[in-house]
């Protein structure tokens, strides 16, 4: 784990956090220590560890770490892990050879090198636990309908785990760019422009649960956006559910302050002062931490032929390394038996991994 990070002081007596978290977007922009390709002798381990498993004929849920000795591999994964957990809060991998690999097979790839990162849970209230982000036709509008479902295009935001990653298979006919932004940097720059904002967004906010709700959990969940803990600020937010929440009669009605600093939040997020933009490419794996990046994507429009459409595989991994998570998170989310976020767990709804997007 690191060091402890560095938290000084504002004017306004609310903390600025110095630390690996807080980073702005054009210095990423200029640098290339946040990416790696992979090199001819590692993309030879993969596509040998591959190949066996997808040989023994086995469910992707059956594979486990033991199925996927990568040796050659494992320092560069552990300091993968290091940075997204505990540093910077991003990785970009470059080069899984999905060009060569049936779908099952670049499931398999992914399924092996996240199993090496954390345990992947469920991703929605179909208990898939290997996810597809792809254009379904359906309505973001609609209540029920979660944006990576659609070709919209998606507000900052994080997930319910500890690392969201996107394995890249296809990419659209135009758009659909990622974008990144610090959480850490956001509030910092909350604290510095508007300090009455950052204290609004240390309460309690309300969020759909779209539906998809664990034992004994209300159909929405609450928790503040920043919740500072142990030297780090912890960042938690999706805007659409937020808002979404308001149409159930249960759900207390936002404020005005409330909203103005919610807006403060997205116009920060969108500054390209601030944020990191960049494009896939098929084979890339981007790797985020929920807890200090939020993440976003632009609209797109697909080819018209199926099997050209944008596609991207997801994973959201629990990790038993992962940092300490403040009370009002842990309950909010619901954890796994080692104490990480546990993603979406619906009663008697098992696990599955899909090889077809549903």
């Amino acid at each position: 784990m690191s060091a402890q990070p560095a938290v000084g002081v504002a004017s306004t007596d609310l903390p600025i956090f110095e630390n690996a978290q807080a980073w702005y977007g054009p210095e990423m922009a200029a640098r290339i220590d946040w990416v790696h390709r992979l090199t001819e002798a590692e993309i030879a381990e993969i596509e040998a560890v591959v190949r066996a498993a997808d040989a023994t004929g086995k469910d992707i849920l059956e594979l486990r770490r033991a199925d996927f000795p990568l040796p050659g591999l494992q320092p560069l994964l552990d300091e993968v892990r290091k940075q997204v957990l505990h540093g910077r809060g991003f990785h970009l991998l470059r080069g899984i050879p999905v060009e060569r690999f049936t779908i099952r097979q670049s499931a398999i790839a992914y399924w092996g090198l996240g199993l090496h990162l954390g345990e992947p849970v469920s991703q929605n209230g179909k208990g898939h636990v290997l996810g597809h982000v792809t254009n379904l036709g359906l309505n973001y509008a609609d209540p029920e309908v979660r944006g990576y479902q659609t070709s919209a295009r998606l507000n900052y935001h994080t997930d319910s785990s500890d690392i969201v990653a996107l394995l890249c298979l296809r990419t659209a006919k135009a758009g659909g760019l990622s974008s990144i932004v610090s959480s850490t940097t956001i509030w910092n720059e909350l604290v510095r422009r508007r300090p009455d904002h950052a204290r609004t967004l240390l309460g309690e906010f309300h969020r759909t649960r779209w539906g998809e709700i664990p034992e004994n959990k209300k159909g929405y969940g609450s928790n503040p956006i920043f919740a500072p803990y142990k030297g780090r600020m912890f960042a938690s937010y999706v805007r659409s559910a937020i808002m979404k929440a308001q149409a159930m009669p249960e759900v207390p009605r936002l404020s005005a302050e409330q909203i103005e600093a919610l807006d403060h939040v997205d116009a920060l997020a969108a500054d390209p002062t601030l944020h990191l933009d960049m494009s896939f490419e098929p084979g890339d794996i981007q790797l985020l931490s929920n807890h200090f990046v939020f993440h976003s994507r632009t609209a797109y429009e697909d080819w018209p032929e199926v099997e050209k459409r944008r596609h991207l595989l997801r994973l959201w991994l629990a990790c038993d390394d992962g940092p300490e998570l403040p009370p009002s998170m842990v309950s909010r989310l619901g954890v796994t038996a080692r104490g990480r976020p546990n993603g979406i767990c619906v009663p008697g709804v098992p696990f599955v991994a899909p090889l077809v997007a549903a």
